[in-house]
């Protein structure tokens, strides 16, 4: 493992003990509600088997994924009492897989609860789902009118076992945009057609909104890999990522040269150059260029030149040559330098940041109950 480690260009470093504080704070403020979680996109590019493993020892009950094929690959690790649940729902004509491999729909359009109705009454089952209608955000679920089509054709829904009406809000981390509170108003009044049914809004932003937002099923996402829920506000959560890439060689460059593709940044003096083996194909992204900052031996160097394929460069005149060395690894995300930093830089989202992180990283993970 060791060896891995040292040949790869770039370390990727998962704190699960900190998910686990994530997960516990966020439930903490839901009262009598349950926590879910979504492990979508491989957990936000940290590790959907790890994660998923963890929030389950925490009490987890209610996992979120947007594809079908990540529920399947997810099924196998998590015992048969955890809900996987399918955000897009199915796949045209892919229902029986659902049934197959122990996982839950959410149901988006008319078409999708009829196909799913057509299922349970083949199998002479009440099968479980989840109705998304949509109140605001113009993405997916029902629509008003659609939700009056169900009203006035209880059929439709006969044979199929509502666990949850579920919306998403648009814009929870402004906690002052007005949209929250007319979503929240159009959710009640969507949801009461379905009165058995129980509810779930809030997503990890919505869970710092209050109590009237989180009804019986909050589902946090990126709050649990450390992202700040509420824009401006202190971030009480726990960073996760810790993304370390690995010092290629180093060079003395005159006052005047071009670095990188396009020679974008040039030395205004001697300048000494070092370059990292991170690039865009690893999800570093191109936007960085000439704004993102690393950390060695926790001095900031300014990224200079264009982020390219594998590669990235910083000016490091200013740092001792002993921290140079070829092989040492530079934080590029840290306690230091969080996501939610590198994505204000970038002109981006945490979101986008995390979920970018590629594949050529050696990743570790480290628990409160095991390092491996």
């Amino acid at each position: 493992m060791q060896q891995i480690a040292e040949r790869t260009g770039a370390v990727l470093r998962i704190d699960l003990q900190a998910v686990r504080y994530n997960y516990r704070l966020l439930r903490g403020r839901l009262g009598l509600a349950q926590c879910g979680a979504a492990v979508k996109a491989d957990a936000y590019g940290l590790g959907a088997e790890q994660v998923a493993r963890v929030l389950y020892e925490e009490g987890c009950r209610h996992f979120f994924v947007a594809h079908l094929e990540e529920a399947i690959a997810l099924r196998p690790g998590l015992p048969a009492d955890a809900d996987l649940i399918v955000m897009h729902g199915s796949p045209v004509g892919c229902e029986a897989e659902f049934v197959q491999h122990g996982c839950m729909p959410v149901l988006n359009s008319i078409q999708q609860i009829q196909d799913w109705a057509v299922l349970a009454r083949e199998r002479q089952q009440f099968l479980p789902a989840i109705v998304q209608v949509d109140t605001g955000m113009a993405r997916m679920g029902l629509s008003a009118k659609e939700v009056e089509v169900l009203r006035d054709d209880p059929d439709l829904l006969r044979s199929i076992d509502v666990r949850y009406v579920m919306s998403h809000l648009a814009s929870a981390e402004d906690q002052a945009n007005p949209m929250n509170r007319q979503q929240l108003e159009k959710f009640n009044e969507l949801r009461a057609l379905f009165p058995r049914s129980k509810a779930t809004l809030a997503n990890s932003s919505g869970v710092f909104l209050g109590s009237e937002f989180h009804f019986d099923l909050a589902r946090p996402g990126a709050a649990l890999y450390g992202v700040a829920p509420v824009a401006g506000q202190e971030n009480p959560l726990r960073a996760v990522a810790h993304l370390q890439g690995r010092i290629i060689q180093t060079r003395e460059i005159p006052a005047g040269t071009g670095v990188g593709y396009g020679s974008t940044w040039r030395s205004k003096e001697t300048s000494r150059i070092a370059t990292i083996a991170v690039g865009y194909a690893d999800g570093w992204l191109r936007s960085l260029s000439n704004r993102g900052v690393a950390h060695i031996a926790g001095i900031a160097a300014p990224m200079v030149g264009n982020v390219s394929m594998d590669t990235i460069t910083l000016d490091v005149t200013h740092i001792a040559p002993e921290y140079l060395q070829p092989g040492t690894l530079v934080d590029l995300i840290s306690a230091t330098n969080t996501v939610d930093q590198v994505a204000a830089k970038a002109n981006t989202i945490g979101y986008e940041i995390l979920t970018s992180l590629g594949a050529r990283y050696h990743r570790v993970y480290s628990d409160h109950k095991s390092d491996n």
